[in-house]
């Protein structure tokens, strides 16, 4: 029977490596980090914001989800661990914290995909995907690509 490793598991640990090069990224582009880790409600504890960004060039709010990956595969779709749950979650999350902030202005959700590992060598590669659409229609979406 195998034990678990003593201290924090090494999936939390990677995903914490993942969204503070995320936050280097985001940072180096621009963005202004507002939040971190957000649980907006506190009778859902699977309700989680990674990150909370503002870009001050367009007036919008930025929550961003972030994904770590050991390695990049070709073969393999971005967005490929955004599964239809996950989404749910998500929203839930975005509309409690829109809610609660009682934000008005425009807002979006993106996705950043870290891949690399602590341990390995070199800089850790980013997929920032813009604009994802996780939003029912009528709700107050901005995409500037339109």
């Amino acid at each position: 029977m195998r034990r678990p490793p003593k201290g924090r598991n090494v999936g939390v640990v990677h995903g914490a490596w993942g969204e503070e090069r995320a936050v280097e990224y985001l940072r180096a582009q621009g963005y202004v980090i507002v939040e971190r880790n957000v649980r907006p409600c506190a009778w859902d504890a699977r309700l989680e914001i990674d990150i909370i960004a503002y870009q001050k060039e367009i007036d919008t709010l930025v929550f961003v989800e972030v994904k770590q990956h050991k390695a990049h595969e070709e073969r393999q779709r971005r967005l490929r661990s955004i599964t239809r749950k996950k989404k749910d979650l998500l929203r839930r999350a975005f509309r409690a914290w829109l809610l609660k902030n009682r934000w008005h202005g425009n807002y979006r959700f993106d996705v950043i995909e870290v891949y690399g590992t602590p341990e390995s060598r070199g800089q850790a590669e980013i997929d920032h995907v813009e604009r994802v659409r996780i939003f029912v229609k009528g709700e107050r979406y901005v995409n500037w690509k339109d």
